[in-house]
This record gives structure tokens, C-alpha cells and sequence, in this order.
């Protein structure tokens, strides 16, 4: 009895203990999210350190203040060009630091950076500075820097300019050990989403694709530091064809680093450019801080009118369900619930008179993107649609962009890729002979099971399978000439799963315009005929009960599903492979392709 009575003491003190830490928690982080405006003194710097991956949407949870390093949430796209557009008319901001320590992400991200970095430091007269810390350049982060004015590093830090690359791993022999067999249906010799899965090496269409997208990747990055340094695109192709120097000294030689100066050095530098004492602490304020400046307080025109633009921010792949499982993260997969959500917090808002989808995303669930696409149509016919693509917005990416009235795209882009692929896994081999379990059932008809992943296909199921994925593809391609006024034999010259860049992808007509957000922002209030509007972002960040309170069904979800945390994207398209794969065409970009 009394080890029962010590029992439940415990138990009642642990549970005391764990509410005490919680109200803790929830104080602390509704303190953080309830900072007043910052004051910002004279002769002050916006700094930006950009370190890690750029994202289009600012987090919009009040944990990632809390729960992330360097002094807040990370810089954002939508952070960023607010407080760009703050500090050209702010009288205390006398510049911009930005301080690039590896940066990664997207390239068509890094491609609207660049181009806000370069405005600013173009229509205005403060100067914009580029350093990184004892981490140094990589490629990407060097691509930000050449926007700069001037670029610094450490004498001792490190610099890569080395070229670009893409790997793509491929499972195989992993397949071939275990006992498992991939049974594949897909219409597109490009379409080469699933080679990994049968093959051991790519294939000659998909080397060949790769090739043009690092290709025109490496010549949009050449044509950014030749603009910088006045060098010409041969001399840059030389140094990169040099035998590998990690050296930041390389780089000053070469004269691809301005000077090289101690953190101390360039804060005294950074003064003397606006004559203040070189012996005074440089006044900086942080991104984060900045962000919570108010537009009006910066000097910015007031926006008198009530007129909105929606833009929709649809990240990851697209899958049939609920919406993200995690409390403690953004929208990282795109549902037909999320869409239906974010558009009829719109049609509810008469101030909303246009809508923009950026979109990012390989594809993913043939079905839900041809649900997502219908009411996206049904939206362009109550107000413009605009749609903005990102880093990649491929397979069903390109799907639900063709329900908009108009496609913006960096040149940069990673889109295309219009083909339908099914995927059945046979495990045959592996539960009869590697584990020695198998399998005996009945059946009402003669193929009831036969999307049983316990046994291959027959010749006749193996056929209506093929059927069933060339139907889809057919459908996919009627909607792309539909959309792109092109005949269908026009779309299936420049279809069959190709993956095309923004820039190649606007000389085939599969989409309209090269740019960024901002200028779909400005395409879709053209066409709703609003010359003056603020922008409203969808999914709206969510206030701190919303997030404690989520219903029990998506926490508990959360606690079996492994996508409650951050996902790794291979294993993302191996799930997405084996649950959906076998009953759902399945529209998705080739590979988790990173091009570093």
C-alpha cells in the first residue's frame, strides 16, 4: 500500500512540476511575442545575417523566436524586402550590412535577394556592405554578395568558388539485397522520378536535363559576378577550372574580395562611412528587430485604402490529408484542406481584389493537385489569380500554377516536368525468403488484390496499371494547352516529364513572365485595377492559444507521424512513394535536387 500511496505522490508531483514549467513557457513566449517598436538612433545600420536557407514567408509561429539562434527568426524574402523598403526612407538607416555565413536554399529564392539587394543599393544613396564571419563564402552566399557594393571577409576565413553540382542517389541495389521490387507505370522518357528506384545510374534523357539546369544555373552566377567584378565570363569559367584553393587570400588575388578586414575593421570602416567617430560602437539593429519597426515611423507613405492583395504561400508536397501535423512548424505540404482554408479566408474579405499563390513545391499527389487546381479556377473567375513560382514548382507545382490567369517565374525556377508516374513495391522477396513470413488469403473476385504490395503484377494487371497512369497524363497535358493556348501535340513536344528552368520554360511558353513576387504582386493588382493596396500573406500567423489549443486529433496524429519534425526530402518522396504511389498518379519532380 505505501509503495502505491509513493507511487501516485510522485506521479501527481511530476504532473504538478510539468504544468508549473508549462504556464513558465507560456509566459515567456507571450512576452516574446508582445515587444514593443524598437527606437532606432541616428546613423544606425540594418544588418542581415543571412546563414542557413532563405525562405519566401516570414515563420509565422511565435516558437521560432524563441527556439532559434542568432538573435530571432530567420530572414525571410518577405522580411527582408519590408525592411529594404523601411530603410531607403529611414533617415537614421545609413546602410545595410549584410553578413553571409553559408548560405543555402533555393536558387530562385537567392535570384530575388539578389535583385532586392541590388534596388536598394541602386535607388538610393547608402551604401550596402557584404562581409561573412570566420565561416565564409560559399557559391550561394557569394551570389548574394556580388548585389553589394563592397565585399569584405576575415584574412582567415574560407571561400568556395569551385562550380556547381547535383547527386542523385539511387536505391536499387539497396532493393536488390532487401527482396523488394519496384513495379513502375509512367508516361515521360524524362519523367525520372522513380529511375532511383529501378536503376543504378541516371539515364541518358536525365543526365542530359540535369546538364541544362546546372548549365544555366553556372551562367546565371557567372553573368552576377562578372557584373561585380568587371571580369569576363571566361576568366571566371578559368578560376573556377583551377585547381581547387579555398583560400580567401586566392580570392583577393583574384579579385573577387574587395579587402579583407578583421569584424572590427570593417565596424571602424563602416563609420568612418558615416563620418562618425571610428572610435564609437557601430549602432546596428538586427533584421528581426527592424521588421518590428512600423512602416510609418520609417518614413513611409501610410496606405490610405483598404484594397488587398492575398498571396498564398503553398510550400512542399502535395499530398491528399490533413495539414501539417506539427505545432512547431509552418505549412510544410500542400493540401487540398489548406487551399480550401486559405481561400475562404479570402472570399470572406470583400478588400481582397486579387490573389497570388507562390508556390513551392516538386508535386506530388496527382488527385490533390487536380482538386487544388479546380478551386483555384474557381477563384480566377471571382478575381485575378496570379501565380508566383519558387525554387521549384514542378510536376504538380506546374499542375496548380496553370489554374492562375498568368505564371511568374525566375529565370532560375526549377519547373516543368509535366509527365505521371505509378508506383507499386513488391515485397514478395522480402517477407517469403529474407524474413520467412508469408501469405495465404482469399478473395471475392479475380483481382481484388492485385495492388497487394505482397506479390508482383501479371501481365494483364501490369497493362491497366500503364493505362491508368497514361490517362492521367493525358489529362495533364489537355489542361497545360488549355492553359497555355497551345494544341496538345505542342505540349507533348515540351512535356514528357522535361524539366525545364524558368528561363527555358518561358521560351516554350509554360510560362508568361520572368520575376519575382513583387512583380506577380504587381500583375495581379493591374489586373483587378487597384493602383494602390497592401499585401495580405496567407496562412496568417497564428496567435499563441491557437497552437496550444489544436485539436486533439492533429496532435495526436502529430505523435505517430514521423513529419512532426522537420523532414528529411528524400524520405519525404519514399513515403509519399509507398502510400500513395500505387493507387494515386503521382506527379512529382524528378529528385530532391540541390544544386550546390
Amino acid at each position: 500500500m505505501k509503495f502505491f500511496q509513493t507511487l501516485i505522490a510522485s506521479t501527481l508531483g511530476f504532473l504538478i512540476a510539468v504544468f508549473i514549467l508549462f504556464i513558465i513557457f507560456f509566459i515567456t513566449i507571450s512576452s516574446s511575442t508582445q515587444q514593443p517598436e524598437p527606437y532606432v538612433r541616428d546613423n544606425t545600420v540594418l544588418k542581415i545575417n543571412l546563414q542557413g536557407a532563405l525562405s519566401a514567408q516570414q515563420a509565422s509561429n511565435p516558437f521560432d523566436e524563441l527556439l532559434s539562434t542568432g538573435g530571432g527568426p530567420k530572414v525571410s524574402l518577405e522580411s527582408m524586402r519590408e525592411n529594404l523598403d523601411k530603410a531607403a526612407k529611414h533617415d537614421n538607416i545609413k546602410g545595410v550590412w549584410l553578413e553571409l555565413d553559408f548560405v543555402s536554399g533555393g536558387w530562385a529564392n537567392l535570384e530575388e535577394a539578389h535583385r532586392m539587394i541590388k534596388t536598394f543599393r541602386d535607388s538610393t544613396d547608402k551604401f550596402v556592405y557584404a562581409s561573412t564571419s570566420e565561416m565564409g563564402y560559399n557559391e550561394k552566399g557569394y551570389y548574394l554578395a556580388t548585389a553589394a557594393d563592397s565585399v569584405f571577409a576575415p584574412a582567415e576565413s574560407f571561400f568556395e568558388f569551385d562550380g556547381f553540382y547535383t547527386q542523385v542517389s539511387f536505391y536499387t541495389g539497396l532493393f536488390e539485397k532487401i527482396g523488394v521490387e519496384a513495379e513502375i507505370a509512367r508516361h515521360g522518357k524524362y519523367k525520372s522520378a522513380v529511375e532511383p528506384y529501378y536503376q543504378k545510374e541516371l539515364s541518358e534523357e536525365s543526365r542530359y536535363q540535369l546538364e541544362q539546369i546546372i548549365s544555366d544555373v553556372s551562367t546565371h552566377f557567372v553573368q552576377a559576378v562578372s557584373e561585380k567584378t568587371g571580369k569576363s565570363a571566361d576568366e571566371l569559367n578559368g578560376i573556377m577550372n583551377n585547381a581547387p584553393n579555398l583560400l580567401i587570400q586566392n580570392a583577393y588575388k583574384n579579385g573577387l574580395v574587395d579587402s579583407l578586414l578583421s569584424p572590427n575593421d570593417l565596424e571602424q570602416l563602416i563609420n568612418k562611412r558615416m563620418g562618425v567617430s571610428e572610435d564609437r560602437s557601430l549602432n546596428t539593429i538586427s533584421n528581426s528587430r527592424y521588421y518590428r519597426v512600423t512602416p510609418g515611423t520609417a518614413g513611409l507613405e501610410s496606405n490610405s485604402t483598404s484594397d488587398k492583395i492575398a498571396v498564398i504561400y503553398a510550400n512542399g508536397p502535395i499530398l491528399y490529408g490533413t495539414n501539417g501535423d506539427s505545432p512547431f512548424d509552418n505549412q510544410q505540404i500542400i493540401t487540398a484542406s489548406f487551399f480550401e482554408e486559405q481561400l475562404e479566408e479570402i472570399r470572406d474579405d470583400d478588400d481582397v481584389k486579387a490573389a497570388v499563390v507562390r508556390i513551392n513545391s516538386p508535386g506530388g499527389s496527382g488527385s490533390t493537385s487536380d482538386l487544388i487546381w479546380s478551386k483555384l479556377r474557381d477563384l480566377s473567375k471571382e478575381m485575378p489569380v496570379i501565380a508566383s513560382m519558387g525554387p521549384v514548382a514542378a510536376s504538380g507545382g506546374y499542375y496548380i500554377a496553370m489554374a492562375a490567369d498568368s505564371i511568374v517565374a525566375e529565370s532560375t525556377t526549377i519547373t516543368g516536368s509535366i509527365g505521371v508516374f505509378s508506383t507499386k513495391f513488391n515485397t514478395k522477396q522480402l517477407w517469403n525468403e529474407e524474413l520467412g513470413i508469408t501469405f495465404d488469403q482469399v478473395k471475392s473476385h479475380q483481382y481484388a488484390d492485385w495492388l497487394n504490395p505482397t506479390r508482383g503484377f501479371t501481365e494483364t494487371e501490369r497493362k491497366a496499371y500503364q493505362q491508368f497512369t497514361d490517362r492521367f497524363y493525358q489529362t495533364f497535358i489537355s489542361k497545360v494547352a488549355e492553359s497555355r493556348d497551345m494544341t496538345v501535340e505542342e505540349v507533348d513536344a515540351v512535356a514528357q516529364g522535361r524539366v525545364w528552368t524558368g528561363q527555358d520554360a518561358l521560351d516554350q511558353n509554360l510560362v508568361d513572365i520572368l520575376g519575382g513576387l513583387e512583380d506577380a504582386v504587381k500583375i495581379a493588382a493591374e489586373k483587378a485595377e487597384v493602383s494602390t493596396y497592401s499585401v495580405e500573406s496567407y496562412p496568417k500567423p497564428k496567435e499563441l492559444y491557437e497552437l496550444f489549443m489544436s485539436s486533439a486529433q492533429t496532435k495526436a496524429s502529430a505523435l505517430f507521424n514521423q513529419s512532426f519534425f522537420l523532414p528529411n526530402e528524400q524520405t519525404e518522396q519514399l513515403k509519399t512513394l509507398f502510400r500513395y504511389g500505387k493507387s494515386d498518379p503521382l506527379l512529382i519532380f524528378p529528385y530532391d535536387l540541390t544544386i550546390q
